[in-house]
């Protein structure tokens, strides 16, 4: 029996089916969990769907932004970007079934000293208090008036956590620290808008740092497995896990058995020209 974490998808269903099939992936056995980005700007996004959803409880998924984002598409809340490639989910006669399995997805995913999340946690936050947050972003999502919560969850502020936030204000924050953010501040704010912000270390905005190398980072007593900054690439430090390594744009999608953290990687076709380090 083995657990493995495995990078982005964005939609690229093939890479995903090779790379199982390389490290012998068996669902009656092993667990797969996926940091994220299940859909968008890959050709097979209601692909991947519709089988990390048939894995049952093999399959461990964290929500990122692209999926949010088809959350919201799929409402009326999200507009069509010119790279997305949701059009045969929202299509699909099985949408509705995918999209509330979808919406039913956590932000953070925590076991023993191992802890999910698509793109990070703010410095300040203790991996409990995470998942604490996690949870209400999803009785949210899962409300009866989930819709409201869409209508309000798209911005970049506040741009700071604070344990009085209320409201749709502090769900907004818990999204897009876990699903959006790279780097922060030297104190500790979201930062979404500098030129670089989305660029790699030696590129990073001026007084701004990657949020795993903040000081006194709460939550660097778990190892934090994350994706969402192929500008990152793969790294491998004793509180982190970095998987995205640029599949949608010809790199590899990667996965890492948790149990002695070997890395398996499968070459991936490119799907998308670079425009940036999505």
């Amino acid at each position: 029996m083995a657990t493995y974490a495995i990078g982005d998808l964005q939609g690229c269903y093939d890479p995903l089916r090779r790379l199982l099939d390389y490290i012998s992936f068996d669902p009656a056995a092993d667990s797969a969990w996926f940091v994220g980005d299940l859909v968008n700007r890959g050709p097979q996004s209601l692909e991947v769907l519709r089988f990390v959803k048939s894995l049952g409880a093999a399959a461990t998924v964290v929500l990122g932004n692209h999926d949010l984002h088809l959350v919201m598409q799929a409402e009326g809340y999200s507009r069509a970007n010119k790279e997305d490639t949701l059009g045969k989910v929202l299509g699909a006669t099985d949408r509705d079934e995918l999209l509330a399995w979808l919406r039913a997805q956590p932000l953070i995913h925590v076991e023993g000293r191992w802890a999910m999340v698509h793109a990070g946690l703010l410095p300040i936050w203790t991996v409990a208090q995470a998942q604490a947050l996690s949870d209400e972003v999803s009785a949210a999502l899962m409300a009866d008036d989930f819709r409201e919560f869409l209508a309000h969850m798209w911005g970049s502020e506040p741009v700071a956590w604070r344990d009085d936030l209320t409201g749709w204000d502090r769900l907004r924050v818990v999204v897009n620290a876990m699903t959006r953010m790279r780097y922060v501040t030297s104190t500790g704010e979201l930062e979404f808008r500098a030129a670089g912000a989305k660029a790699p270390l030696d590129q990073a905005p001026p007084g701004c740092v990657p949020w795993f190398a903040a000081p006194k980072r709460a939550s660097a007593d778990h190892t934090i497995v994350c994706g969402h900054w192929s500008g990152l690439g793969f790294r491998d430090e004793p509180n982190l896990l970095a998987l995205d390594t640029g599949c949608l744009w010809g790199g590899s999608l990667t996965a890492v058995r948790l149990e002695d953290r070997r890395v398996l990687r499968q070459p991936c076709p490119q799907q998308v020209k670079p425009s940036g380090w999505d």
